[in-house]
């Protein structure tokens, strides 16, 4: 596969968005350089607003289902502890029936936002590598390295200076390539990917290692630095590099800039995790394993943004950044929407539903609650119908398996259970 990095991503799915999301983002600079501001930076910020606004309607859904997990987890803990013991075929599908019940109950999926979370994640990795991989999805971008890569792939020794750059480690593939060399379009993809990542020393290296086109290399990175610089900054260089040449050149601003940047993606890191739903305590153990976990995690998580945007581009810490504010001003929003909604009305008005829906069935919601109570209750193994139970107890047991074998919706859990049960009963004495 040729298309790696600079080269659009092709991985299935994620490349489609991918592609999508270089459309918009091509558009958002376009629109900035019309305006007279060609950043990268803004472009960045523009970007994750318009997505994580996009995405605001799968958020909201999936905090109205944590808030309707814990009103429904009592009544699943009651299930669960009911039929603790019985590890029958009957019970295990009472049991299944009664907690798809609670679900429909309260209006939720049993997979929960595992949909909204499979729908969103393809998505932001998509926006990563937008944002990572910028001259892949903005032409003009990918046009300020144009003239310079088309003389460097002339040059004797070129490809050797590159690999000492430190994140040529991640092209290496591609440097072995059989699509490498001869000046094709592959090989200056991958110098722009290489360059594209350069810190300014790299660059300064680069002019050193080949005088004649120096002119042309310090022209070039001027270029890319106007596109670059936000807020000070040069958003390609990662702030570890940004705090090294400030050191040696004294600059108290560069060097609380390449502070600041790590710090805050931590901060906001952090208190978008404190404004996000928290899991509530439960007498249920594995679920207070869990919810420790959670926690553990999310004290983790922001060093780990911490660690992350100090190596990286700084271009990728303003990503991270962004996102975490916006999506904490959208928790605030989402949590004064979810504190008006009336769950209780939800879960009346679903409740309702499925009343509506057993009397189209011809039979009442709670007759099929009692018929299962009265199965599950009754039914723990098939020795329990030869073991104390009268003719006539057997007889009304049958019967009962009939009545809600017939009412059962064909094919339906309730079905095959009366099925069984009418079976059980007919070979223990009807």
């Amino acid at each position: 596969m040729l298309n790696i990095l600079l080269t659009k991503d092709s991985t299935p799915i994620i490349g489609q968005i991918t592609t999508l999301l270089g459309y918009l983002m091509n558009g958002i600079f376009k629109l900035l350089s019309a305006i007279g501001i060609p950043n990268i930076g803004l472009s960045i910020i523009i970007l994750t607003l318009i997505v994580y606004l996009c995405m605001m309607p799968l958020t909201i859904k999936q905090q109205k289902f944590s808030k309707l997990s814990a009103k429904m987890n009592p009544e699943l803990q009651a299930i669960q502890a009911k039929y603790k013991n019985k590890k029958d075929n009957d019970s295990m599908m009472a049991m299944n029936e009664e907690t798809q019940r609670v679900y429909k109950k309260y209006g939720v999926s049993p997979t929960g936002s595992c949909l909204q979370l499979i729908i969103q994640l393809p998505i932001m990795w998509a926006l990563y590598r937008v944002i990572y991989n910028m001259p892949a999805y903005v032409p003009s971008i990918k046009s300020v390295f144009s003239g310079l890569v088309n003389q460097l792939v002339k040059q004797n020794g070129v490809v050797e200076v590159l690999k000492t750059f430190k994140n040529a480690s991640m092209y290496s593939k591609q440097f072995e390539n059989e699509a490498f060399g001869n000046a094709s379009e592959y090989m200056k993809n991958t110098f722009i990917d290489v360059l594209n990542k350069a810190s300014s020393t790299e660059w300064d290296l680069l002019a050193d290692k080949f005088p004649s086109l120096a002119q042309d290399i310090h022209a070039t990175y001027e270029h890319l630095s106007s596109y670059n610089y936000f807020l000070g900054l040069n958003i390609g260089n990662s702030p570890s590099v940004i705090l090294k040449d400030a050191l040696k050149t004294g600059s108290v601003a560069l060097m609380i800039g390449a502070i600041l940047v790590p710090v805050l993606a931590a901060l906001t890191q952090y208190i978008g995790i404190k404004l996000a739903p928290q899991p509530e305590q439960s007498d249920n153990e594995q679920a207070n394993a869990m919810a420790q976990s959670m926690k553990t995690m999310n004290l983790t998580m922001p060093i780990m943004s911490a660690v992350f945007c100090y190596t990286l581009p700084t271009g990728m810490g303003i990503y991270w950044i962004a996102g975490a504010v916006i999506r904490g001003i959208q928790q605030v929003i989402i949590n004064k929407h979810i504190d008006k909604i009336d769950f209780d009305e939800v879960i009346r008005k679903n409740t309702e539903k499925m009343e509506n829906e057993a009397r189209k069935k011809g039979v009442s919601q709670s007759t099929l609650v009692n018929a299962a109570n009265r199965n599950t209750k009754s039914i723990s193994s098939r020795a329990g119908y030869s073991n104390g139970m009268s003719q006539k107890e057997k007889e009304e047991a049958y019967q009962r398996a009939m009545e809600a074998r017939i009412n059962a919706k064909p094919g339906s859990i309730a079905a095959k259970a009366a099925k069984v049960q009418e079976y059980n009963n007919r070979n223990n004495g009807k």
